[in-house]
């Protein structure tokens, strides 16, 4: 048996975290190897924090001291510290302990816990996070409860334990305040790990776009090049605070070849002053030096915008970034920009400074992000803030959304994504976001499967990317095909208030283009009102009479106006008053004062209701066609505008979804108290469920039916039919009329290849039926073959559970056979399911209408597999062992429901990484 000092090094335990001012540190176990960084970091630390961590004066620690604090067995003691720089800044410890406070092993389930922070790290949230580390760890090791003697002036740690959230009890004995927490996550300790997380990361992100400082690495002496391209965009785009140029190749205090006299060195920690953002556009081979120079610099985050950095490297240069307390952004990035007036932040090679706007754009690539700038701007609209991204190989989407959830200055967000590396955690941060501002996405990069891009730092998902789009549907998110969808609807979103339904007023001076318009808004899904036609020639004027009446009906929730140009209604070619025939003229764009009356005709209309008391204000977009500079015109006066009727109702529908979705996001009903068997399920799945992880096993048909049984669901019974006799011993038993199926798995649920013979009344059919089907198909033995009591008639439904390590546990339904398996026609929710959520995924399929009675048909009991489908959730919501239900196929009937067939797997899932302690990836 190994001794404590050969147990193997837990290196699962490792960990970089975000602590409360942005910066990031690194946890990881103690090793006999740091009792001289233990020793340093003792001498840091204030005797006043020393006397309140042994109760005594203790200057300093003796040789058995540093033994005991470095040598651990990872079971019984533990050790963890915090280090930035491979220096120590805090550290934690907990001993196994029995009832009576004494050294233990297991079993005991308690452990004495007990902190140190250096004084100059207090404050940042180190404690915090180190309870949740070492809370962790003990719970992986059998511990249950943490023990702790605080001191009463010691409020500050008091603090760290109270605000935990974990359940807890405290008491004042011997001079000291002892207090006991129980180690099980609870949902206020989620809640509080969870709120910490999201100001951590979104502090981390706006140390980024609002830096008083930037120094660009790689800056060449002479026009050209990235790192110069970026030291001009910071100039021209009015950046406030001190930049530097920093080339290896410069002579010392160089500042010559630098523009407009930007004070140029030869490495980041030659510059006299601190840095925040360091934007490193250097050769790949450089970049492990150049983020070693700015870390031993203090520099607080990087963008990297250095190209063909392979994915072993990546992690390796975000592991000493992060060493550094440093954030980093790329490799591969455009860079970043923040319009704010008091930042004017252009880090990127782009030298026009955007205006400024409510947008914050994220994107993976630095072609898109050139075009989707672009794009605003052509829309006269600009970004609040944006961030390029490249590889991401730490700076995700996902730290974004904690930054735009918070920030004032953004109302929209848009998102081109190749890669989604945790989408567990980014539907939960798209939700709580959504709910407060849009939220668009366009993937890129979807015909490569789950599989990421080239280069990105993101695992391979085994999750379809259909089933994550409809989760992310479900969280809130506006999944757009196109890039010019995540334009089009980014605008109307930015610019117009929500809509509070989808009916829509059509009005102008076009029949063709207002009936276009029509059809599309009904291909959409919205509901057009009767078009409001005007004269070709109608005056700008008359728009914004016919726009103000649309908007003051309380029957539209929005309006499209449609344009073109003015036609005269003296048309060339034919005799005036004065009997002259005029001359043909070809047709022209209607003169600027024409457009800008006409803009001004609208956006007066659009206020005049805004202002009248009482009126709901509602989205207005324009369609035009041959109205040269209307779209600039508009834009000036915030009313967005779309080429073509498909994009503008396309944008509005989506507008619509979202104004849906947030009024049902503030009533999702509950999960229902359905009467089950919890306690029998989880002794089943002890006996069931193999220990180790990793290895799972699919229980048997008798098992699975006494499982299920535990949760209220019955599976029709069946027995087996090795031989015809059998078979109709089977069923005498169960009664007639039966089926009679094989469950051979090649011929599992194919009704099509004549291996299921239904409504067999007699002995003498079933006879006859079973000499067919093993003519047909094979030896009994080969088939499997047995017998089923007959189900009422009705629609067959297949309901699936999924634990996917990525997304957590998934509820899938849709019609068994083609629908969901040749045209994939599911639905997806995320377990638990509410009431409501049920509901809604038996509605969601296209094939929904099967069963609400189409065609004159009786309509199903949709009730009762909606609780079907409840069970299902609360089973796998109870017992993260069972790791995948499938009952196929599930009969509904006019009245009641019947599963005909299930299948269950189990295994031990490991520890949730949503109930772990706070972490950034490690790709």
């Amino acid at each position: 048996m190994p001794s404590p000092e050969e147990r193997a090094y837990p290196a699962h335990w490792e960990a970089d975290i975000v602590l409360r001012d942005g910066g990031t540190a690194r946890v990881r176990p103690i090793t006999p190897d740091d009792a001289e960084r233990l020793v340093s970091f003792y001498e840091q630390v204030s005797d006043e924090s020393k006397y309140y961590r042994f109760f005594a004066p203790y200057p300093r620690l003796s040789d058995r001291d540093v033994r005991r604090f470095t040598h651990h067995d990872y079971v019984d003691r533990v050790g963890l510290a915090a280090t930035i720089g491979g220096e120590f800044i805090a550290t934690v410890r907990y001993d196994r302990i029995d009832e009576f406070g004494r050294p233990a092993g297991e079993p005991a389930d308690e452990a004495e816990v007990a902190f140190l922070v250096r004084d100059d790290q207090q404050g940042r949230g180190v404690a915090s996070a180190l309870l949740e580390h070492i809370g962790a760890v003990a719970r992986e090791r059998g511990i249950r409860r943490f023990a702790a003697e605080v001191m009463p002036a010691n409020t500050k740690m008091i603090k760290v334990f109270t605000d935990a959230g974990y359940s807890q009890k405290r008491s004042f004995e011997d001079g000291s305040v002892h207090l006991t927490l129980d180690l099980e996550p609870t949902e206020r300790s989620l809640a509080v790990m969870r709120a910490r997380e999201q100001r951590a990361e979104a502090r981390s992100v706006a140390r980024l776009l609002a830096p008083g400082s930037v120094a660009v690495v790689g800056v060449s002496r002479t026009p050209g090049g990235a790192g110069r391209a970026v030291l001009g965009s910071l100039l021209t785009g009015g950046f406030p605070g001190r930049l530097y140029a920093v080339n290896h190749a410069l002579d010392p205090g160089a500042t010559a070849d630098m523009p407009a006299g930007v004070p140029g060195y030869r490495s980041v920690r030659e510059i006299p002053e601190h840095v925040d953002l360091a934007v490193l556009a250097v050769p790949a081979d450089q970049l492990h030096t150049v983020i070693g120079d700015c870390g031993e610099a203090a520099v607080q985050g990087l963008a990297v915008l250095s190209e063909g950095v392979g994915r072993d490297e990546q992690r390796e240069l975000v592991r000493l970034a992060r060493s550094y307390g440093m954030r980093l952004i790329g490799p591969g990035a455009l860079g970043l920009i923040n319009t704010a007036d008091d930042v004017r932040l252009n880090a990127t090679p782009s030298l026009r400074m955007p205006a400024r706007g409510r947008i914050g754009v994220f994107t993976q690539s630095g072609a898109i992000g050139i075009a989707l700038l672009d794009g605003l701007d052509r829309r006269g609209v600009g970004p609040s803030s944006f961030v390029s991204a490249g590889n991401r190989a730490d700076v995700s989407g996902n730290d974004l959304l904690q930054h735009w959830d918070e920030d004032a200055a953004t109302d929209v967000v848009l998102m081109y994504l190749e890669s989604i590396g945790n989408p567990r955690k980014f539907t939960r941060l798209a939700r709580r976001t959504a709910a407060r501002k849009p939220v668009v996405v366009v993937k890129g990069a979807r015909q490569r499967g789950s599989a990421p891009p080239p280069g990105h730092a993101a695992p391979a998902s085994r999750t379809p990317d259909a089933t994550v789009y409809a989760l992310l549907r479900q969280a809130g998110v506006l999944m757009v095909d196109t890039f010019t969808e995540l334009l089009d609807t980014g605008v109307l979103l930015a610019e117009q208030p929500p809509p509070a339904g989808p009916h829509v007023g059509i009005l102008g001076n076009t029949d063709a283009m207002s009936l276009l318009t029509y059809d599309a808004c009904l291909t959409d899904g919205l509901r057009p009102r009767p078009v409001v036609a005007l004269p070709t020639s109608a005056a700008p004027d008359d728009f914004g009479r016919a726009l103000r009446e649309a908007l003051i009906d309380a029957a539209t929730d929005a309006v499209l106006v449609t344009v073109i140009p003015t036609v005269p209604t003296q048309l060339p070619g034919t005799s005036g008053a004065t009997g002259a025939t005029t001359d043909p003229a070809p047709p022209q764009s209607p003169p600027d004062g024409h457009v800008e009356a006409l803009a001004d005709a609208l956006r007066e209309a659009v206020e005049a209701v805004a202002t009248t008391e009482g009126a709901q204000r509602k989205p207005v977009a324009v369609v035009h066609l041959a109205m040269e500079g209307l779209q600039k015109a508009l834009a000036r006066r915030g009313l967005p505008s779309y080429p073509t009727p498909e994009r503008a109702s396309r944008a509005l529908s989506e507008a619509v979804r979202y104004s849906r979705w947030r009024a049902e996001a503030g009533d999702p009903g509950k999960v229902p108290d359905l009467d089950v068997d919890e306690s029998a399920a989880a002794d089943l799945l002890a006996r069931f469920t193999p220990p180790a992880p990793g290895r799972g096993r699919a229980l048997t048909d008798e098992e699975t039916a006494h499982l299920l049984r535990c949760y209220g669901i019955a599976v029709q019974p069946t027995l087996a039919a090795p031989d015809a006799e059998a078979a109709v011993a089977a069923a005498r038993t169960l009664g007639f009329p039966v089926a009679l199926k094989t469950t051979a798995p090649h011929l599992r649920h194919r009704a099509d290849l004549g291996g299921v013979r239904l409504d067999i009344a007699g002995e003498a059919g079933l006879r006859r039926a079973y000499g067919e089907l093993t003519e047909a198909l094979g030896a009994p033995e080969e088939l499997r073959p047995v017998v089923q009591s007959m189900a009422p008639r009705g629609v067959g439904t297949v309901v699936r559970g999924t634990l996917d390590p990525a997304i957590g546990a998934v509820l899938s339904f849709g019609l068994a056979g083609a629908p969901s398996e040749l045209l994939g026609d599911t639905a997806h929710r995320l377990v638990p399911v509410t009431d409501k959520e049920a509901a809604g995924l038996v509605r969601a399929i296209r094939s929904a209408p099967l069963l609400f009675g189409w065609r004159g048909a009786e309509p199903s009991d949709t009730a009762a597999l909606e609780e079907v489908l409840l069970r299902v959730s609360l089973l796998m919501d109870d017992h993260p062992q069972v790791v995948a239900v499938e009952l196929d196929p599930v009969v509904v009937a006019p009245r009641g429901v019947t599963v005909l067939d299930a299948a269950v797997r189990v295994a031990d899932p490991g520890t949730r990484p949503d109930l772990g302690a706070r972490r950034l990836p490690a790709y």
